[in-house]
C-alpha cells in the first residue's frame, strides 16, 4: 500500500528527518509513500483531496489547517493526524486518529497506525460514553481455524499510564492474534494522568466484561503498564479469565514507585506514593495480589531495563504454580512485535496453556 505524509504550514520537525524516518518504516512495513509539503491551509486542503490509500499528516499550529482535522471529505477515514508535540486530545472527523505528545518518534507510530488499520480494518466497539471508552474489534480472519467458539483476546496498551500513548501500540499484536484464530478486543481505556486511576481500572473492566459476553476461553494480555491493569483486571474476575498475560508488566507497584520508574510515573497514576496510599498500592499491585486465582504467563525480554527484569522474575517466582516466565532475547517492545522470537514463544506457550 502506498501512504502519503503531509507536512503543514509551520508544522515543527525537519522535512530531511521525516523523510528519513518515513522511508524506513514504510519499508520495515512493505509499504511505499511520498513527502509533501504545504505552504498554507489551502494547499494541504487540495493535497488531502489527492488520491492515496492513506495519509499521515502533520498539521502544524496555524488555526485554518488544524480546522481541517474535522473537516469531512473521502480522506476522513483514511487519515492519522499527528501533533509532535503535547497538545492533549485534538477533534478529528470520524473514523479518522489522533496521535500527539511523542515526539519525532511518533512519525514512526502514525504511519504504522495508518498502515494497520488501512490493510486490517477493525470495528470500533464503545463500552461507555466517553470518548475514550472504546475497543477495536477484529474477528478471526479464518474462522474456520478458530471454530465455533474463538478464543478472546482483550489487549490492553502501556505507556506508564500517560495519555500520549494509546491503543495504537497493540495494533500489529492485534492483528496478528487476529490471523491466529482469536476475536480480539484492542482496548482503549480513560488514562489516570487526566481522569485518575479508579476511571482506569473501571474502564478495563468494564472492557473486559464487554469482551467476554461470548463463551470462548478469555485471554487477557497487557504491555509494561498494561501488565499491571491486566493482572489486576484477571484478579478481579478470576472466573471469567482462563490467562492472563504479561509483556514486560509493572508488577510490583510499590517497588516501581520507590525506584521512580517512568519518572514518577507510578505515583502519579495511582495518585501519590506508596506511604501516603498504602491501601491503592495493595489492591493495584500485581505481586501484592497474589495468588490472583488465575493462571499467568509472564513475559519479559532479558534486554529490557533491567527493573522489568527483576519484577518479572519476582512476580513469577512469588507466584508459584499459578505462573510460567517466559524469559528470552529482546528488548520492551520486542514482547508486542510478532517479527520477533519472543513473540512467536508467547504464541507456543499461550495455545500450550489454553490446552
Amino acid at each position: 500500500m502506498r501512504v502519503t505524509v503531509l507536512i503543514g504550514p509551520e508544522a515543527p520537525g525537519d522535512r530531511a528527518l521525516i523523510e528519513e524516518i518515513a522511508g524506513a518504516e514504510l519499508a520495515r512495513l512493505s509499504a511505499s509513500g511520498q513527502v509533501l509539503a504545504a505552504d498554507d491551509a489551502p494547499a494541504l486542503r487540495s493535497l488531502l483531496a489527492a488520491p492515496a490509500e492513506a495519509f499521515v499528516v502533520l498539521p502544524g499550529p496555524q488555526a485554518a489547517a488544524r480546522e481541517l482535522m474535522t473537516g469531512p471529505g473521502p480522506h476522513a477515514a483514511r487519515t492519522v493526524w499527528l501533533d509532535l508535540r503535547h497538545t492533549g486530545p485534538a477533534r478529528v472527523a470520524d473514523g479518522a486518529a489522533h496521535i500527539h505528545g511523542r515526539g519525532m518518534d511518533g512519525l514512526a507510530w502514525a504511519l504504522r497506525h495508518a498502515v494497520y488499520r488501512t490493510r486490517h480494518p477493525a470495528r470500533r466497539v464503545p463500552y461507555g460514553e466517553h470518548p475514550d471508552q472504546w475497543a477495536d474489534l477484529r474477528l478471526p480472519v479464518d474462522p474456520r481455524r478458530a471454530g465455533a467458539e474463538p478464543p478472546v483476546a482483550v489487549l490492553v496498551h502501556g505507556g506508564f499510564w500517560r495519555s500520549v500513548w494509546g491503543a495504537d501500540l497493540m495494533d500489529a499484536a492485534a492483528v496478528d492474534l487476529a490471523g491466529r484464530g482469536f476475536s480480539v478486543w484492542n482496548l482503549e481505556y480513560r488514562r489516570p494522568d487526566a481522569h485518575g486511576w479508579a476511571a482506569t481500572t473501571s474502564d478495563v473492566a468494564a472492557g473486559l466484561a464487554a469482551a467476554s459476553a461470548g463463551s470462548g476461553p478469555l485471554v487477557v494480555l497487557g504491555h509494561s503498564a498494561g501488565g499491571t491493569l491486566a493482572l489486576r483486571a484477571a484478579a478481579d474476575a478470576p472466573g471469567r479469565v482462563a490467562l492472563a498475560v504479561s509483556l514486560a508488566g509493572v508488577l510490583d507497584l510499590a517497588e516501581g514507585d520507590r525506584r521512580r520508574m517512568g519518572n514518577g510515573a507510578v505515583a502519579m497514576a495511582l495518585g501519590g506514593h506508596v506511604a501516603g496510599v498504602p491501601d491503592v498500592y495493595a489492591q493495584a499491585s500485581p505481586i501484592e495480589r497474589l495468588p490472583l486465582g488465575v493462571r499467568q504467563l509472564i513475559v519479559q525480554g532479558a534486554g529490557d531495563e533491567t527493573d522489568f527484569v527483576d519484577m518479572g522474575r519476582r512476580h513469577a517466582r512469588a507466584a508459584g504454580e499459578e505462573a510460567v516466565l517466559l524469559e528470552r532475547p529482546g528488548g520492551h517492545f520486542d514482547v508486542i512485535d510478532p517479527g520477533s522470537a519472543i513473540w512467536q514463544a508467547m504464541i507456543e506457550e499461550i495455545f500450550r496453556l489454553l490446552s
